[in-house]
């Protein structure tokens, strides 16, 4: 494309061709040592002529100035030619065929090839090019193959030296002065009355060849001596005080001594068909045109002195005649040339500054008035006339705003700003002062402004006078190239949406242009080119009767130029705030490494993105997006159609519709089908964000849950205390406790884990997931990828499950997460610990303090710039990267499985009577391949929870604390006997016997079978072993049927002889109970009640050291009570056993005494309790269902001791004994007495004999 550079009229351009079979590469490298010859000084330009005629174009040798080259490689479309007068500088004056010469090649072969490509590139008809020369350079040295004996006209060997630029530059001279002197053919052609009369024939003429002119026009034209026209002084005037023999070059080059003719050529323009008499042909025609091409000719020759005094006579006939199109291009030709003196001034001298007014004025003043006169110009006829009309208009504005363009970024009028102007490259050139890479963009391009006093709206106005009507008469590739130049502009002045705007306008031109027809081979076949065969299908579109068959074939799309195409277009989207490459195309589906550390600025990316304040016109973007997928579509580009429906998803779904949002994942479905089935290795990553919410390891059933514990407890397994610990920590804040809540959770090696994933969908079609898998690290881990579809708008469960192959540390980090079409991506969710939260929280607060603010302007507001300012911010802070915390679980060696297979109880229920002594029998069966070798039972019941709380929460008195724990400890509802086996081998049975005690107020209860492998070879050196837990839970109902009640202890009673001695059975009775020793002994006295439907019988069981047993039993009928008593012996306890306090079951700790009482009342109720004690070890009681086989015990332990209870069974220190005796006759014993009554003798003295008898064990101290 034409880059439009000021000085383009003073250009001398010369195609560059390639030919032969010459690489690009190679051609590029030729093509720059040409194109390094920007221009060239009119003293080395050789001024022979052929036949040894002058030519008025060539310098002499003291020539100043210079000639300008330019270089294009395309060529000036054919819909051009019309303005090969009235703009020579458009086309190209020469031609150069470059071409690389080896041994194989011939310089024949070349030749004709070289002439081959000028017919392809220019019809018979054209004007130009005036020169055609083929350079062939050579490659090494003696590897041309020479044909000595030919003469290829045009055609020049470059041989291969070390001074080759040298040589090259000593060609383009030649090569220049032969278009000079073709300008000399062509002028006076012109010069001719008939030359003259063609070019005034049309708004925009054309000359035929000079073969087709008539041959005896230049001898009528001297018969009848026609108006010559003036003849001015083509050479410069030595005379003139500015002229400068410094100027001159000091280095002269030798011509090539191969020439060109000037080819033959066929006119396109015949003689007008209305005669006039030759003598009077171009008399009556105007000579400002012919004087504005002679002041283009001296111009493109550099001379700048001849040319100026062309244009102004040009002028002058111009102003009184209606000529505004010439009238406007003449202006621009004498604006073009004050720039090109005060270049060669400034260069020179150095003092181009003008203290009157700035010096561009006159500049843009004429440019001005040509910008009118384009626009006074009637409209032409032809559509293709005015197309060019259009062309050569938009081509003043753009000279016009590259004048103030260059002085402003050149800061003022200078050497700077007139390179600028006169950058003949293929790209424009760029001064130094619009590079922002060190400052601020905004105060360099205002500080430009204020340094010139051309502000940037300024040039923006002037470049504005082109867009509207006039690009609608344009051709598509004109339109495409003002459009393009146009667009830089505005992004040189730091108007970025306005380039925007003006580059969808070059998408939509390509988009026509690509919609309307694109074929496989472009635009046009080169006639010396053969078509390729390509895969041997003919007949794409078979012409009806054909004997072809019904073939279906799809022509292949050629993707050349489509980077370029969609690099503009996200350029575009991006400026409009829209990121297109917000969901990235990769190469393959390679598989993220899972062992490599995740980073803390791809987990905050799709956490902290939804957070941004949104920016931007959301119906403008919502336009753009479907224009940018049209695009891509019509390319095609399928995956990149994907990737932009899908980032247009994942950035603008708030304001996207929902037929928006289903048409563009449809598109994107449907984009990477085609793309998979047309072998495209190229996939789009995840794109609709963070789709991981949670991630919770399953729990494991209760039979497979391990537990980790210390080897110590195998050697105290039947300790019961820790079943009476208190519910309640006597801390408020137990912060082992809290720990030991937190840590890993306990897996087993080669066993199923199950994880539940919480996945979200915020759109409002099905999200299907085509693979979604853990990522996980540490030991092996074997999981199955799952396909799933998350509804739309919703919350999704789903369950992973796999097996850890080793023990170790297993660490849960994400998941990994594929699209259909797309490639796996991994996705990080570390745990939410409180330094993870309050990070998250700073980051949040930061964003949502910026959203709402001006703090930035243009496009910095935009959430990639402020990335990209925060991490540069990060970057002179230094890192401050965060460690994650992942979930993770222990993985233990392999354990055993046990599980129930049978037991002795019905449905799960155990019906017992209250204190009934029963079993149950249990079957486990090891159904792993692993050993049991330690076994252990724990038992829970309904009544255990109550007592700890209550026992926990010290409420209770010293007796009711007590009964409490004697209650749990000694009569549990279930117990074990610790002798049974405790091993279990594969795949076999054990039965264990179980004892059931009734408790009254128990519901249910569980039995714990814990179970491990102590012994396994992975844990031989450690500390911990891990149990498993199997359990059975029984529903209990006991029933409360005896009631005890009424406890007491009476004093032995003493029943005194009877007076009247006799045999009958009321005495025998009476004396049936006497005792031989009654002061030891006391009645032990209760009352039992049925309450049950069913008799029991009730035994009294008496069981004293030093005593025979002794039992007393009754049947209770249902409904009655009855009162049982059996002596007891009384005992005496020490007062080192009455001294020791209450004593405490459990392990409880911190246990503060509550009571207020004084010592003695401490003495008695130590007293009370120990013989209470004694009292409940000595006699039991026993009860059997009558005609029944169920037995239990009676429990007394509800019934208090009172202190006359205590008197009654407290033994006495000492027995004390009364007597009488006779004093008169001790001989004769006492006296005499019947039963308990004594008779003494009246008026006798009797003795009352005392007798103390010691009971203790130690002697008594009177």
């Amino acid at each position: 494309m034409d880059t439009h550079p000021f000085a383009s009229l003073a250009h001398v351009r010369i195609l560059l061709i390639p030919v032969g079979l010459i690489p690009q590469s190679l051609f590029e490298t030729y093509a720059n040592e040409i194109r390094n010859f920007e221009s060239l000084r009119l003293a080395e330009i050789p001024a022979d002529t052929r036949d040894g005629r002058a030519a008025r174009f060539l310098p002499n040798a003291l020539s100043r100035g210079n000639l300008h080259l330019s270089f294009p490689s395309h060529p000036p479309p054919f819909s051009h030619s019309q303005l090969s007068l009235i703009r020579p500088s458009h086309f190209p004056l020469a031609v150069i065929g470059v071409a690389s010469c080896s041994q194989t090649d011939s310089l024949k072969s070349l030749h004709s090839q070289f002439n081959a490509a000028l017919i392809d590139i220019f019809p018979s008809s054209s004007t130009y090019p005036l020169v055609k020369n083929c350079f062939a350079f050579e490659e090494g040295e003696g590897n041309i193959n020479l044909d000595l004996n030919d003469n290829f006209p045009g055609l020049v060997v470059v041989p291969q030296i070390t001074n080759r630029k040298l040589h090259i530059g000593t060609l383009l001279g030649v090569l220049c002065s032969q278009i000079l002197s073709e300008f000399e053919v062509l002028v006076k052609a012109l010069e001719t009355p008939l030359g003259n009369e063609y070019l005034n024939a049309s708004l925009m003429p054309l000359l035929p060849p000079l073969s087709e002119l008539p041959s005896s026009l230049s001898a009528i034209s001297k018969t009848d001596s026609p108006t010559h026209l003036p003849s001015f002084n083509s050479q410069p005037d030595m005379s003139r005080p500015s002229f400068n023999l410094s100027a001159a070059p000091t280095l002269r080059r030798n011509a090539s001594s191969t020439t060109t003719t000037p080819t033959n050529r066929q006119s396109t323009l015949g003689i007008q068909t209305q005669k006039k008499r030759l003598s009077t042909i171009g008399t009556s025609s105007s000579h400002g045109r012919l004087y504005k091409m002679l002041g283009d000719f001296f111009l493109l020759a550099g001379r700048t002195e001849d040319a100026a005094v062309w244009y102004n006579e040009a002028i002058q006939l111009f102003r009184g005649s209606h000529d505004p199109l010439w009238y406007a291009c003449t202006l621009e030709g004498l604006a073009t040339l004050t720039i090109i003196e005060a270049w060669s001034a400034g260069h020179g001298l150095n003092n181009s500054a003008s203290a009157v007014k700035e010096p561009w004025t006159d500049v843009s003043d004429r440019l001005q008035q040509a910008i009118n006169l384009y626009q006074k110009t009637p409209a032409p006829e032809t559509e293709l006339m005015h197309s060019l009309h259009a062309f050569l208009y938009c081509g003043c504005v753009l000279r016009q705003t590259s004048l103030f363009f260059s002085v402003w970024s050149a800061k003022g009028w200078g050497p700077l700003a007139f390179t600028t102007m006169l950058q003949p490259g293929p790209e424009p050139n760029l001064p130094p002062t619009l590079t922002f890479e060190n400052g601020d963009e905004f105060l360099t391009l205002e500080r430009l402004s204020s340094v010139t006093g051309i502000t940037r709206a300024s040039i923006a106005a002037v470049l504005a006078q082109l867009h509207g009507p006039w690009l609608l008469h344009l051709g598509q590739r004109e339109r495409i190239n003002i459009l393009e130049i146009t667009a830089s502009f505005y992004a040189c002045l730091g108007y970025q949406r306005k380039e925007a705007y003006i580059l969808r306008e070059v998408l939509g031109c390509l988009l026509d242009l690509m919609v309307c027809g694109r074929e496989e081979d472009g635009y046009s076949q080169p006639s010396t080119v053969p078509q390729s065969a390509g895969l041997g299908i003919h007949n794409v579109h078979p012409v009806p009767g054909s004997n072809w068959g019904s073939v279906g074939v799809r022509i292949t799309e050629s993707s050349e130029g489509n980077e370029s195409v969609l690099r503009l277009l996200k350029h575009v989207c991006r400026v409009l705030g829209i990121n297109l490459e917000a969901v990235a195309l990769v190469e393959g589906s390679k598989r993220p490494n899972s062992e490599q550390m995740p980073s803390l600025s791809d987990y905050d990316e799709d956490i902290v993105q939804e957070l941004h304040e949104p920016v931007g016109w959301p119906e403008l973007q919502v336009g753009v997006v479907r224009e940018a997928v049209a695009v891509a579509e019509a390319l095609p580009d399928f995956p990149v159609v994907a990737q932009f429906a899908l980032s247009s998803l994942k950035t603008l779904q708030s304001v996207l519709t929902p037929a928006d949002q289903y048409h563009l994942y449809a598109t994107a479905s449907r984009a990477l089908v085609t793309a998979r089935r047309r072998g495209d290795s190229r996939a789009v990553e995840y794109w609709s964000g963070r789709p991981i919410v949670s991630i919770s390891l399953a729990p494991l059933p209760a039979i497979r849950v391990p537990v980790g514990k210390p080897r110590s407890i195998q050697n105290r397994i039947g300790d019961l205390r820790p079943l009476v610990q208190g519910i309640v920590d006597p801390f408020l804040y137990n912060p082992r406790k809290a720990a030991a809540g937190k840590g890993k959770s306990l897996v087993v090696q080669n066993e199923v884990l199950e994880f539940v994933i919480t996945l979200q969908n915020p759109y409002i079609f099905d999200l299907e997931l085509q693979e979604i898998s853990l990522s996980t690290s540490g030991v092996p881990f074997e999981s199955e990828p799952l396909h799933t579809i998350v509804p739309a708008n919703t919350l999704h469960q789903i369950v992973l499950s796999g097996k850890a192959n080793a023990t170790g540390i297993l660490t849960v980090r994400g998941c990994f997460v594929q699209a259909p079409g797309g490639t796996l991506r991994e996705y990080f969710l570390p745990l939410y610990t409180a330094e993870e939260e309050e990070r998250l929280a700073r980051k949040k607060r930061a964003i949502h303090s910026e959203n709402g603010r001006s703090k930035y302007s243009g496009l910095h507001c935009y959430p990639w710039s402020k990335v990209h300012q925060h991490a540069n911010r990060k970057s002179t802070e230094g890192p401050n990267e965060s460690q994650f915390r992942f979930l993770e679980c222990k993985v233990v060696p392999e354990q055993p499985l046990l599980r129930i297979r049978r037991s002795s109880v019905t449905h799960g229920a155990l019906m017992l009577y209250d204190g009934e002594q029963s079993t149950i029998r249990l079957t486990l069966e090891n159904v792993s391949p692993i050993a049991v070798d330690f076994l252990h039972l724990a038992f829970e019941d309904s009544t255990i929870e109550p007592a700890q709380k209550a026992l926990a929460d010290g409420n209770l008195s010293v007796f009711e604390t007590y009964e409490t724990e004697y209650n749990l400890i000694h009569n549990p509802v279930f117990s074990w006997d610790l002798k049974e086996a405790k091993s279990i081998a594969p795949n076999q049975n054990v039965t264990l016997t179980l004892g059931c005690f009734g408790k009254v107020g128990c519901t249910s209860g569980i039995i714990h079978i814990s179970y491990s492998n102590s012994k396994a070879p992975d844990l031989q050196d450690s500390d911990v072993f891990y149990i498993r837990q199997v359990s059975y839970p029984l529903m209990v109902t006991v029933y409360h049927m005896l009631e005890c009640s009424n406890l007491d202890l009476l004093q032995f009673p003493s029943y005194p002889t009877p007076l009247r001695r006799s045999n009958n059975s009321e005495n025998a009775r009476l004396s049936s109970l006497q005792s031989e020793d009654d002061a030891g002994w006391c009645l032990f006295s209760i009352e039992v009640r049925n309450t049950y439907g069913s008799p029991f019988d009730v035994t009294l069981v008496r069981t004293q050291d030093g005593e025979t047993a002794a039992s007393l039993t009754t049947t209770i009928p249902p409904g009655s009570a009855s009162r049982l008593v059996i002596p007891i012996k009384k005992i005496f306890l020490t007062g080192e056993v009455l001294s020791k306090p209450i004593p405490t079951l459990s392990d409880r700790q911190f246990v503060v005494t509550q009571s207020d009482l004084s010592q003695s009342e401490l003495k008695t109720q130590r007293e009370l309790f120990w013989y209470r004690e004694e009292l409940f070890n000595c006699v039991k009681g026993l009860w059997r269902e009558t005609g029944g086989m169920r037995t239990g015990e009676l429990s007394f332990r509800a019934e208090r001791m009172t202190l006359p209870m205590l008197e009654v069974f407290r033994l006495e220190i000492a027995h004390v004994s009364l007597s009488l005796e006779s004093s008169t006759s001790p001989d004769k014993g006492s006296t005499q007495r019947t039963g308990s009554r004594y008779y003494p003798q009246v008026n006798e003295f009797i003795q009352l004999r005392t007798t103390i008898t010691n009971l203790t064990c130690k002697t008594i101290c009177s």
